[in-house]
C-alpha cells in the first residue's frame, strides 16, 4: 500500500471512530436529541469534558482479581492518579474470581435493580464477558467514546475488537494483552521441552517435574485449552459453539492425552495447586521444572520481586501459544457511570499502559500501537527494560486465537467429572 493509500484509510478509520465515539458518548450518559444531527466532534473536546464533569466526586467500585501484589499495587497507583487528576475515588473490591462480580451483577438484574448497581467497573474476558453479554448485563456502549481509544491498536492486536470470539461491540475497553509462556530453571532444566507432546514425554520419563492448576482455576483452564487446540484433528472447530459440534469427539484426544500424562504429574496427579501464583511457588521452590503464564513478562516480574530466582528464563512451544486481550467493562446498572468511563480511559493512556508494561511493576503487554503514538509517549515505552527473563516480542511465535467460550464450559465440566473427586 501507498503512501497515499495508507493515509486515506488511517483517515477514514479516524473519521468513522469519530462518528462512533459521538453516538457512544450520547447513548452512555443518556443525552437526550438526534445524535446523528449532531455535528462529529473529538471525543476529548466539549462532549468528553461533560463527562468529566459529572464523574468528579464520584466514588468507582472496580471489581477485579485480587490476587497478585504487583496487579494489586498497579490498580492502587491508578487510584491515587484518578483521584488527584479528576476526581474521582477507584476502590478495588479484590475478587478470587470474577464470576463473583458477575453473578452479583445478575442476581441484582433479577431482583429488578436497574440502576445504583454495586459493581462499577469490572476486568473482565472470555466466558465472564460471553455471559454477561449474553443477559445484558453490559451496556450501553462506550469505548469509542474514551479519547484514549484512538491509541488502541485494533488492527495489529484484533483481539482488542473479538473476546474469545464474542465481537467487542464497544462493550468493553481493551486494556491489556496476554499470551501464554512458559518457564523453566535452568540451574535444574538446561533444555525446555519445545512441544506439548515433549513435555509429556519428558515427565513420563522422570525428566521434567510438572503440573498445572486445578480446573476452574483460569491458569489450569488454559493448559487445557492451549492442549485441545494442539491435540484436536480440526482446531478451527473450537472458534464455533460446541453446541455445533460434537464435544466427546472433539475433546477425545485431551482425555487420553491427561488421562496418560497425569500419573506422571507432581504428586503423581492425586493434587493440583489452587491457581497460577501457587504454580509459580512451586517452580521457586524447586518442586516443578516446568511453569506457565499468560503475561510474557511474568517471569522477569517475579525474579525482580525475589519470588523466583534469577536463572528462570522464559519459553514457548513451537506452533503458537494461546493469546487474548483482556479488558475492563461497565454494568447496565453502574452508580458511578461516569466515574467509570474515566477510570477506564485513564487505564488505556499511554502512561498508564506503559507503566503496566514495565516488568519492575506488572510487565502487562500493552494493547496500544506503540509506533504510531506521539513521540513523548512512544518514549516512555523505549524506556522500558527488558526483563532478564523476557523473550523480545519477536521470538513469543505464533498468538493462536482463544475457542468459543462455551468450550471453556464444556472442558470444565468434563474434567471436574474425570478427575475432580
Amino acid at each position: 500500500m501507498g503512501a497515499g493509500s495508507a493515509g486515506a484509510a488511517t483517515e477514514g478509520r479516524a473519521s468513522r471512530r469519530g462518528l462512533l465515539r459521538m453516538f457512544g458518548l450520547v447513548a452512555a450518559l443518556g443525552i437526550a436529541g438526534n445524535a446523528a444531527a449532531a455535528e462529529p466532534t473529538a471525543a476529548d473536546g466539549a462532549e468528553w469534558q461533560a463527562v468529566l464533569d459529572r464523574a468528579r466526586g464520584q466514588t468507582v467500585y472496580f471489581n477485579a482479581w485480587g490476587g497478585s501484589d504487583r496487579i494489586n499495587d498497579y490498580i492502587a497507583w491508578a487510584g491515587r492518579e484518578t483521584a488527584e487528576r479528576y476526581g474521582v475515588d477507584l476502590v478495588h473490591v479484590r475478587v478470587a474470581d470474577i464470576a463473583e462480580a458477575v453473578s452479583r451483577i445478575l442476581a441484582e438484574k433479577t431482583a429488578g435493580r436497574t440502576e445504583g448497581g454495586s459493581v462499577d467497573l469490572v476486568w473482565i474476558n472470555g466466558e465472564n464477558f460471553a455471559a454477561m453479554k449474553q443477559n445484558d448485563l453490559i451496556g450501553p456502549p462506550f469505548v469509542e467514546a474514551l479519547p484514549n481509544y484512538r491509541f488502541v491498536d485494533t488492527d495489529g492486536k484484533p483481539t482488542t475488537l473479538v473476546d474469545f470470539t464474542v465481537p467487542t461491540d464497544g462493550l468493553e475497553a481493551p486494556w491489556g494483552m496476554a499470551q501464554l509462556v512458559f518457564m523453566h530453571d535452568t540451574e535444574w532444566l538446561a533444555e525446555p521441552p519445545r512441544t506439548l507432546a515433549a513435555l509429556a514425554e519428558g515427565a513420563a520419563g522422570g525428566e521434567i517435574r510438572f503440573t498445572y492448576p486445578r480446573p476452574p482455576a483460569f491458569m489450569g483452564t488454559t493448559f487445557l485449552k492451549q492442549a485441545l487446540i494442539t491435540l484436536a484433528e480440526d482446531p478451527g472447530i473450537l472458534q464455533r459453539p460446541a453446541s455445533e459440534a460434537d464435544v466427546a469427539a472433539v475433546t477425545a484426544p485431551l482425555w487420553a492425552f491427561l488421562d496418560d500424562l497425569h500419573p506422571h504429574l507432581w504428586r503423581d496427579g492425586r493434587a493440583f495447586p489452587a491457581n497460577g501464583p501457587a504454580l509459580i511457588r512451586l517452580l521457586d521452590d524447586g518442586e516443578i521444572d516446568v511453569a506457565f503464564s499468560f503475561n510474557p513478562a511474568d517471569a522477569s516480574a517475579a525474579i525482580e520481586a525475589g519470588e523466583l530466582p534469577d536463572t528462570v528464563r522464559t519459553f514457548v512451544f513451537d506452533g503458537g501459544s494461546l493469546a487474548n486481550t483482556h479488558f475492563v467493562a461497565i454494568p447496565f446498572n453502574a452508580s458511578a457511570r461516569a466515574g467509570a468511563m474515566v477510570v477506564a480511559n485513564f487505564l488505556m493512556s499511554p502512561e498508564a499502559q506503559a507503566r503496566k508494561a514495565d516488568p519492575t511493576v506488572w510487565g502487562d503487554p500493552t494493547v496500544l500501537d506503540v509506533a504510531d503514538l506521539p513521540h513523548e509517549h512512544r518514549a516512555l515505552f523505549d524506556a522500558l527494560p527488558l526483563g532478564i527473563a523476557d523473550l523480545p516480542p519477536e521470538q513469543l511465535g505464533p498468538a493462536l486465537p482463544e475457542p468459543h467460550p462455551s468450550w471453556t464450559e464444556a472442558i470444565e465440566a468434563e474434567w471436574s467429572r474425570r478427575y475432580g473427586g
